[in-house]
């Protein structure tokens, strides 16, 4: 990991970080900014969402933090205060997302990806949350049953828009090989959902 010290020849503690960020310092600020990054992709890539996701989200949670120890909201306590803090907005924010609205709407239109044979007659465009939900929660509950690696490759590709190739190369066998598991993985995903339909 890059350090916020890391292009300096002395160490700053958090008391002139935070003078620096005040002073809009671009060398404090791009350090912080790189040093800190990959720890909030990770949560997002283990939650749910896409390097994208991850980018939009940091460069908010990032925003937030500055503008609030400009503004005097934050007073550093110990030497990981400020990585803290900003790891900490910035899980706020993602968690907001994930319970949006906006959100569920997307996972529900990527199931639909995932069984485009689920209740085609209903208008979805009615805005039911009702609706939503219960396909939503239909899908979601059915793809947990699938195995760890089906997960993963339905999860990169639709979820991600991974290219085969690049779900081969992570699981380290050929593209014929990836699309036939996903093909696999997509007639069991079908399979569950079907059977809780009919339950």
């Amino acid at each position: 990991m890059q350090k916020v010290t890391a292009i300096f020849n002395q160490e700053l503690d958090q008391v002139q970080i935070v003078k620096a960020i005040k002073n809009n310092d671009l060398k404090v600020l791009k350090a912080l900014y790189q040093a800190n990054f990959y720890k909030v992709e990770t949560l997002v890539l283990s939650n749910n969402g896409s390097i994208e996701h991850a980018k939009d989200i940091y460069q908010d949670a990032f925003i937030a933090v500055w503008k609030n120890i400009k503004n005097d909201k934050f007073t550093p306590l110990n030497d990981t205060a400020i990585d803290g803090y900003l790891y900490t907005i910035a899980k706020h924010k993602w968690m907001d997302y994930l319970r949006s609205k906006d959100y569920k709407l997307k996972v529900v239109a990527k199931a639909e990806d995932f069984n485009p044979t689920i209740n085609e007659d209903i208008d979805i465009a009615e805005n039911d949350d009702k609706l939503y939900n219960e396909r939503l929660q239909g899908t979601m509950a059915a793809f947990k049953q699938l195995g760890a690696s089906c997960q993963l490759v339905l999860t990169r590709f639709y979820f991600e828009k991974k290219s085969m190739k690049a779900i081969a190369e992570e699981l380290q066998i050929d593209a014929a090989s990836a699309r036939n598991k996903k093909y696999r993985c997509m007639q069991k995903l079908k399979e569950l959902v079907q059977k809780k339909q009919l339950k």
